[in-house]
């Protein structure tokens, strides 16, 4: 029997969600009992779910909403009801809840694993500090004494937050395994809705929150030879939308699609697009551009020092000058003029997509957790 304890869980709109939620669907697939530990009240009642308050923030509460996230908040008795007799606990994050189990686990002496899904950017920026390199080591070594060093084996989702964290903490038992893309995420002959018909359509999956940087493809296509023929989408949700719809009537560009798209929607946007455009800043493994890539869509990247989805380039013409709108502009015009290298480019990206096939990620995933307890079981 296996424990996940998710600080945030809710509507899958973000990537730590997602991971979650898929890594519990796979675990009881493939014949596993999984408790969850979560503040989400929509599961309520629901089979092996244990449910905890959330964290109340006083007159942040409203902020935190908006940004469609409820941190959960350590109920010591809930999380000893959810943890007893199982064979390993698995932590999503290093905040309150994942911390707490974390360190029931240590003392109880149950096999402990934990994923790496929370860059330290993703919380100095919300006190501004984003860019402050002193508080996101800080960051980085509070997430290692909170719960890292208590596990028997860490998973990253990428070699690049891997190298990042090790750099500050020294090395972990870990395992690099991707969160993997769903097998739904395939090429398919979608025409565009009639509507988008003359358009080129430029797609960014991705929450809307500063480390995602959509104001840097705003202000690209405000940029580009083709400003009044492309029409951007942009998938998801956040607190940001306001603020992103009147940059891009200020830049003068067709108003955006702002939509929050289940999977088997966005499959279909993903095909009739023209071009998926990642500008993110903060990134620890962007499975939305894996997602798009899996669909035969050419990725045109940031060559962000702070994100793994840089990596995903097979060419320097798959990658622009991160938070340079004219380097971006430039990039997406040639592709947008060029639909035969367009084409070849998109055939070589589904072969480089194998590797993140959602069934390999996930039984390397089960692979790990067996491996812990199985090493703990032999001392």
């Amino acid at each position: 029997m296996i424990a996940v304890v998710c600080d945030v869980l809710g509507q899958e709109n973000n990537g730590t969600t997602i991971a979650a939620m898929n890594l519990i669907r796979s675990l009881r697939a493939k014949g596993h009992r999984v408790r969850v530990v979560c503040s989400d009240a929509d599961h309520a009642g629901e089979q092996d779910y244990y449910i905890v308050p959330k964290l109340n923030f006083g007159p942040l509460n409203g902020y935190v909403a908006k940004n469609g996230v409820a941190p959960a908040k350590p109920d010591r008795d809930i999380l000893a009801a959810a943890l007893r007799d199982v064979d390993l606990v698995h932590v999503m994050m290093p905040l309150a809840l994942g911390a707490a189990a974390g360190e029931y686990a240590h003392r109880h002496c149950i096999p402990l694993t934990a994923g790496f899904h929370c860059q330290a950017e993703n919380v100095t920026g919300h006190i501004f500090m984003k860019n402050c390199s002193a508080a996101n080591i800080v960051a980085y070594r509070v997430f290692f004494h909170k719960l890292y060093r208590y596990c028997d084996c860490i998973h990253y989702p990428s070699q690049f937050i891997c190298d990042t964290f090790e750099a500050i903490v020294g090395p972990k038992p870990h395992r690099v395994i991707s969160n993997g893309v769903d097998k739904i995420f395939q090429p398919r002959p979608v025409e565009k809705p009639k509507e988008l018909a003359g358009h080129y359509v430029v797609l960014f999956t991705g929450r809307y929150s500063p480390e995602k940087a959509h104001k840097v493809l705003i202000d690209a296509v405000a940029c580009s030879r083709h400003k009044k023929e492309i029409q951007l989408i942009f998938a998801g949700s956040g607190p940001l939308k306001q603020s992103l719809k009147r940059r891009a009537k200020c830049r003068g560009i067709l108003p955006p699609i702002f939509a929050f798209y289940d999977r088997f929607a966005l499959v279909d946007v993903i095909n009739y697009a023209d071009l998926y455009v990642h500008p993110a800043e903060v990134e620890i493994e962007a499975i939305s551009c894996l997602e798009a890539i899996a669909c035969g869509k050419v990725p045109l990247i940031a060559d962000s020092p702070r994100s793994a989805t840089r990596y995903f380039a097979l060419s320097d013409q798959n990658l622009f000058h991160f938070n340079d709108p004219h380097d971006l502009a430039q990039k997406m015009d040639w592709w947008l003029e060029h639909p035969e290298e367009r084409a070849a480019c998109a055939k070589a990206y589904l072969g480089y997509a194998h590797q993140f096939n959602f069934d390999l990620c996930m039984d390397a995933m089960e692979k790990m957790m067996l491996d812990v307890v199985e090493m703990r079981n032999e001392r």
